[in-house]
């Protein structure tokens, strides 16, 4: 594989990573709009059984070859490297900059939702119900409340491996699923932290995820393309319901028991209009938060250049029939 092929793969993991820490924001879509997510699958359904064959027959070279190691190691590569990096400084941006964060991402989306439309060879009945259901699923998920979460090995285990399935789909935010079953803050400390234990759980429930739901999917992709693509699309327009730039805080929740100047944290929001936004809320006032500024033209900016950035993706990938 060429080095600037192994760069280009690096690049759509790091963005793939960067998008899986945004709660709301799924790095299924990245490989989706950039044209590697059919291989991805396939690649991620070689590693099995399978493997073990072809270590025994063809040795490492074959097992490399058998789930297309040339192709996984640098997308995970700029995966894992992106989730280190950037976990910090995207925090620190949904914390300090929300609006400008979440319409960046809204752009993005918004504009991948004509982009993946097209995929589809042949629009009948079924893409059509399959685009109607995919569009519900996410806005049904996006209306569900967060819970509290827990603090058990078990529970991260399970939690990697339901967050996985949702981040290799296209539209369905890991880390928003996270943040539904409590898991995310815990999850997100435990990476700035280094926690090593709980890190190692959650990991080997995403691999256990990962390898059991990517094999159906692989088989939608195989048998069912158009409506397979169709229903992907619904989750993405879904999605745009879950990024709005513009919340409510309607609860919050205590983070850091014992620190009153930051023990608490926006838990449960709902959309709002940029007209209503700037409106300072009890709730607000409980956050410390005095000045709600809509910032309506940095969001537009940032929504186009969202979908600018789209289009490069979409070059950067293999050329569609």
């Amino acid at each position: 594989m060429e080095n600037a092929t192994r760069l280009k793969l690096f690049l759509k993991g790091m963005a793939m990573g960067a998008a899986d820490v945004v709660p709301g924001v799924s790095g299924g879509t990245i490989a989706f709009i950039s044209g590697i997510y059919e291989e991805l699958l396939a690649s991620i359904k070689a590693v099995g059984p399978d493997t073990l064959t072809a270590l025994r027959k063809g040795g490492i070279n074959g097992a490399w070859e058998q789930v297309n190691g040339n192709f996984l190691l640098p997308l995970f590569l700029g995966i894992g490297s992106s989730v280190v990096l950037l976990v910090r400084p995207i925090t620190w941006a949904l914390h300090h900059e929300p609006v400008l964060i979440w319409a960046f991402f809204f752009g993005l989306i918004a504009a991948s939702v004509w982009l993946c439309g097209k995929l589809v060879a042949k629009w009948g009945a079924g893409p059509v119900v399959g685009l109607l259901l995919g569009t519900a699923a996410a806005v049904v998920i996006g209306l569900l409340d967060p819970g509290d979460g827990s603090m058990s090995m078990m529970f991260f285990f399970f939690a990697g491996a339901i967050a996985i399935c949702a981040m290799i789909l296209p539209g369905i935010s890991g880390s928003f699923i996270l943040l539904l079953l409590g898991a995310y803050l815990p999850v997100m400390t435990a990476i700035k932290t280094f926690d090593v234990t709980v890190i190692a759980v959650f990991a080997t429930g995403c691999l256990f995820g990962l390898m059991a739901f990517s094999r159906l999917l692989n088989w939608m992709f195989r048998t069912h393309h158009d409506l397979t693509v169709a229903t992907l699309t619904g989750f993405l327009l879904g999605s745009l319901t879950i990024i709005w730039p513009w919340k409510e805080v309607m609860s919050t929740r205590v983070v850091h028991a014992g620190k009153p100047d930051e023990n608490l944290e926006a838990f449960i929001t709902r959309n709002v209009l940029p007209s209503d936004y700037s409106t300072i809320s009890e709730i607000d006032r409980l956050l410390s938060i005095t000045v709600k500024d809509p910032n309506l033209l940095g969001a537009i900016a940032l929504a186009i250049l969202g979908a600018a950035l789209l289009v490069v993706f979409d070059r950067l990938g293999p050329k569609r029939a």
